[in-house]
């Protein structure tokens, strides 16, 4: 008998699966934290730097998929060599008050013994 109380669906469908499919993967939430500790933008060579261990193809293809998502805008100059910066939107900006939680509780916790 399947166990409804715990199903992939039930989760999917929910406030805390949605939140999960959009900050999912190995680097959106850095991003998201050096966005909005670096308003209002941020070249790419500067996300690029401080996320030490990003390939230039990762990092393009995960801010493309935060563009998508209306996480992040995207400007670019019409100059040489070519300027894009990158900011948060207000969407972006909603999750900011999630990431100061995940800090508060990594500086409550992080001296504890395991």
């Amino acid at each position: 008998m399947k166990n409804e109380h715990c199903s992939a669906d039930k989760l999917a469908n929910s406030g805390f699966g949605y939140t999960l499919s959009i900050i999912k993967g190995k680097y959106k939430v850095i991003i998201l934290y050096w966005l909005n500790e670096n308003q209002p933008t941020m070249r790419f060579n500067e996300l690029k730097r401080c996320i030490d261990k990003i390939s230039f193809k990762t990092l393009s293809n995960t801010l493309k998929e935060m563009e998508r998502d209306k996480l992040i805008f995207r400007k670019e100059y019409p100059q040489i060599p070519p300027k894009v910066e990158y900011g948060l939107l207000e969407r972006g900006k909603s999750l900011v008050p999630v990431l100061d939680m995940l800090c508060q509780w990594g500086n409550k916790h992080k001296n504890d013994v395991l």
